[in-house]
């Protein structure tokens, strides 16, 4: 399918529309893509602004997730989406595939070659014994990813995510208060918005937004608030993650279990989008 390039002053026009994004009065609801195709059906049901999944993009190229994908071939991943749609794309980056400053910098020119204006920077690593970055080094790799995106003249909108939740690291009792340490260190650092999962409790996500002087980031699952609670909440930004790719994967599961119990093939293709329909959204130029 034909691209379209994005200039650079389309590029930093969306930096500043996506950056503008995280001040409205009801969170920024971001269904993560991992192609074209999902990235073009949540533009087409008015989403403002597109994430992509990082697990979900691996897991399509036939990678588990957690960086088991190279830089490259994740940023060429989001160079196809972010080129076939209108709005702002944010990029599930990872860690910044290595752990140094320069991987950080060349992941930040990455995203923004690729055409996204936001990417997520998590503090995670891969090591059992140390599962986080040390706070003074992630900072630096955040001063240096800002620096990198501000001398191309657009504002790469870093989201700072920290797995101290999602990891389970240290007591239960103690994860509110270094997730917060946390965080604004990263603030302090350069970080647009700062993200959180695996928080779903009401009352930690309100401390996290009481807390932390930035919009906060809140991924939702199953056992999350809704939508409308989490505004009440003061969450800024709400994404899926894998969530839509799972949904769909687990739906396919769903309808090839029946095809093969039933034989019918005509309730199996009774949700489908048409030939026409599939072919005229990814017709468009």
């Amino acid at each position: 399918m034909p691209h379209a390039t994005i200039s650079h002053s389309a590029l930093a026009t969306r930096a500043e529309e996506f950056l503008g994004m995280h001040r409205g009065t009801a969170p920024l609801v971001l269904p993560n893509a991992w192609d074209v195709a999902s990235a073009r059906l949540i533009e087409q049901a008015g989403f403002p602004a597109i994430a992509t999944t990082s697990a979900g993009v691996a897991w399509s190229l036939g990678y588990r997730d957690g960086e088991r994908i190279a830089r490259r071939e994740m940023l060429d991943a989001v160079a196809r989406i972010a080129r076939a749609v209108r709005v702002p794309v944010t990029a599930d980056l990872e860690a910044g595939y290595g752990p140094s400053v320069e991987d950080a910098v060349a992941t930040a020119r990455g995203a923004l070659e690729a055409g996204a204006v936001g990417f997520n920077f998590e503090d995670g690593t891969r090591d059992p014994a140390h599962p986080l970055m040390d706070v003074e080094a992630q900072m630096e790799r955040i001063r240096a990813a800002r620096a990198a995106a501000d001398s191309q003249g657009v504002h790469l909108v870093i989201n700072a995510r920290t797995d101290v939740f999602l990891r389970g690291v240290g007591a239960p009792d103690s994860r509110l208060g270094e997730a917060v340490r946390r965080l604004r260190a990263y603030r302090s650092a350069g970080a647009d918005c700062l993200f959180a999962p695996g928080v779903s409790d009401s009352g930690t996500i309100g401390a996290l937004v009481q807390q932390l002087d930035a919009p906060l980031n809140i991924l939702a699952r199953s056992d999350s608030p809704s939508i409308p609670e989490l505004g009440q909440l003061g969450v800024a930004r709400v994404s899926l993650g894998p969530g839509v790719m799972e949904a769909a994967l687990g739906a396919t599961r769903q309808l090839l279990d029946q095809l093969r119990g039933t034989g019918s093939v005509a309730a199996f293709l009774a949700p489908a989008m048409t030939y026409a329909e599939v072919e005229g959204m990814m017709g468009r130029q």
